[in-house]
């Protein structure tokens, strides 16, 4: 499945806050979900696994690193928990880091948001504003994650352009 969307990471020692804002906006909680994310050496893109209690996905991505709202092209291929696909990718591509976080899940309408933990990290928000069918367009999109990022008072030294795997992999280098 082929998915678009416009979207904001970005450091919080605030998530008691945001999750307040969230309710009060009648965001739907799909719960905590324990996640382990493993990344494989890829030519294009980025290609992990996600194993959760509630989300089991091979995702493959392609998304700039810059800070403030960004597109992202996103495949994803649902996966059973369990299933042989982690050893076959490890046996072909080479794991290239592993990404372990607590993620709480809501949502607004076609708005995601992610109260992330990431072990070695920290804290974390996310907004991913989701077009997954091509109905909604990049601009009202964007919009959309302006406004959260207003909402929740997310300032711009707040943002994060990369993803945790290259957070991690930039660790491990220093």
């Amino acid at each position: 499945m082929a998915i678009q969307n416009i979207e904001i990471k970005a450091r919080t020692s605030n998530q008691d806050a945001i999750r307040q804002l969230l309710i009060e906006h009648h965001a739907e909680a799909k719960g905590t979900d324990h996640q382990v994310d493993t990344y494989f050496r890829v030519a294009n893109g980025r290609l992990k696994l996600r194993e959760g209690n509630i989300e089991n996905n091979l995702i493959h991505y392609r998304r700039e690193n810059q800070e403030g709202p960004k597109l992202s092209d996103i495949t994803l291929y649902p996966c059973k928990p369990d299933s042989p696909l982690k050893e076959l990718l490890t046996k072909a591509l080479g794991v290239l880091t592993v990404v372990e976080k607590k993620r709480e899940i809501y949502f607004i309408d076609n708005v995601k948001f992610h109260l992330d933990t990431v072990a070695t990290l920290g804290g974390f928000v996310e907004i991913e504003a989701i077009d997954d069918d091509g109905s909604i367009g990049r601009d009202q999109l964007r919009k959309q994650c302006e406004y959260f990022m207003s909402l929740f008072g997310i300032a711009k030294e707040d943002l994060i352009s990369s993803s945790y795997s290259d957070m991690l992999l930039k660790m491990r280098i220093v």
